[in-house]
């Protein structure tokens, strides 16, 4: 079931680990002290005592680390005084133990803390990049309702060879949405010319054919410029598409790229195949052929789904791919971002977390009549009466306008 339920709960679970860890080293201190009060003298609980403060170097700061090494080291010298074994040659071996890893506790806390800042340095660089290069778009644009996402598969990354990009020209709203082979900074640079080129050509060319052509054209420049493999094999795959301002129709390019879905106000969906397969972006000379722009139906309260082969290709523990027409196939969705939150939560829930490439998501939505620019979010709902298991799969092809199961 595509919802927010996955996220929540793992939310929860791990806000409560966290506080476990977090609790921990006083929970250690407090465990040692049972331990010593409950067993005979010979018995020694300074293991537990000396990981009090190694715990809470990377998690406290310098002071709480200091104080959790002061708190560690006088249970440690009460209790022997208490037993009666200040004196004997094993009691200062192990004050001596604790004082010398409660030191290294602050030493590890100063290289923790150092480390962190310059990780934040170094994300705070990476997301401004991405915004440089792929921009979020805005809510709404020619009275369309957008939303767009960017996950990247690698922890802490903000940017990769998956790209977007929407604007507003004078033949409607045109958006692009692309995934360059390779990874890496080669990835990026690949990005940050087909972006550029698209923003370029959409404003200037007068049909979306023509904008893909600009596109082949920068693509085959910057793989001459490149030595080796790349410049033998770059390519990206991408879709492009218009929206013509009162028209209630979309044109789509398609080269390579995933079939876009079309999701109905009442829950249906359809796939959108091209009527001929394409190559994609960059590989212009193994194959030519004129581009052909396809048109769709785009009704009112309809939203146009956008993706890279990251959320088609996600795969779960028994190497089952994610299928997004299934899983949204009889959905209703309030929004756009209500859609791409969905749809991310079940991906994750589907790859338990282990999600293996970068996913680009872009979701159009074309408002009904009176429609707010920003709905209120409520619950996913099932439409009555319909189950998307089992049923016949629709696709549409050029000029079928909605097709019928």
């Amino acid at each position: 079931m595509v919802g927010k339920q996955g996220g929540v709960g793992a939310g929860r679970g791990l806000g409560e680990v966290s506080r476990f860890v977090r609790a921990l080293p006083a929970l250690l201190i407090a465990g040692g002290c049972v331990f010593d009060f409950t067993t005979p003298p010979n018995f020694t609980a300074s293991p537990l005592f000396a990981a009090a403060p190694l715990i809470a170097a990377p998690l406290f700061s310098l002071l709480s680390t200091l104080v959790t090494g002061g708190i560690a080291t006088a249970a440690v010298v009460g209790l022997h005084l208490y037993n009666g074994t200040s004196a004997h040659v094993e009691s200062v071996t192990e004050l001596i133990t604790m004082v010398t890893v409660a030191a290294l506790a602050l030493v590890i806390n100063r290289v923790v803390r150092r480390s962190g800042r310059r990780l934040a340095s170094a994300r705070t660089i990476a997301e401004a990049a991405q915004r440089a290069v792929v921009p979020v778009p805005a809510d709404r644009i020619a009275g369309l309702h957008v939303a767009a996402r960017y996950e990247a598969a690698q922890a802490d990354a903000f940017i990769g060879g998956d790209l977007f990009a929407v604007q507003d020209t004078p033949s409607g709203v045109r958006l692009v949405v692309g995934d360059v082979r390779g990874k890496g900074l080669g990835a990026v640079e690949a990005v940050a010319v087909v972006v550029g080129a698209f923003r370029e050509a959409a404003e200037q060319e007068s049909t979306l054919e023509e904008v893909a052509q600009r596109l082949e054209r920068a693509l085959t420049r910057e793989g001459a410029r490149r030595d080796g493999l790349d410049a033998f094999e770059g390519f990206t795959t991408a879709v492009l598409a218009e929206i013509p301002r009162g028209e209630g129709v979309v044109r789509l390019v398609n080269r390579g790229h995933p079939e876009p879905l079309l999701l109905y106000a009442d829950g249906d969906l359809a796939e959108i195949v091209p009527a001929e397969a394409a190559l994609p972006l960059g590989m212009g000379d193994l194959g030519a052929w004129p581009d052909r722009a396809q048109e769709y139906a785009f009704p009112t309260g309809a939203t146009l789904l956008l993706y890279t082969d990251g959320l088609s290709e996600a795969r779960n523990a028994a190497g089952v791919f994610y299928d997004p027409a299934a899983r949204l196939r009889g959905r209703i969705f309030p929004g756009p971002d209500e859609l791409l939150d969905a749809l991310i939560d079940d991906v994750r829930l589907h790859t338990a977390g282990a999600a293996t490439d970068d996913m680009a998501l872009l979701a159009v939505g074309r408002p009904a009549e009176g429609q707010q620019d920003r709905r209120r979010t409520v619950s996913l709902v099932r439409r009555a009466g319909r189950q998307p298991a089992g049923r016949q799969q629709r696709r549409t092809s050029a000029g079928s306008g909605r097709a019928e199961p």
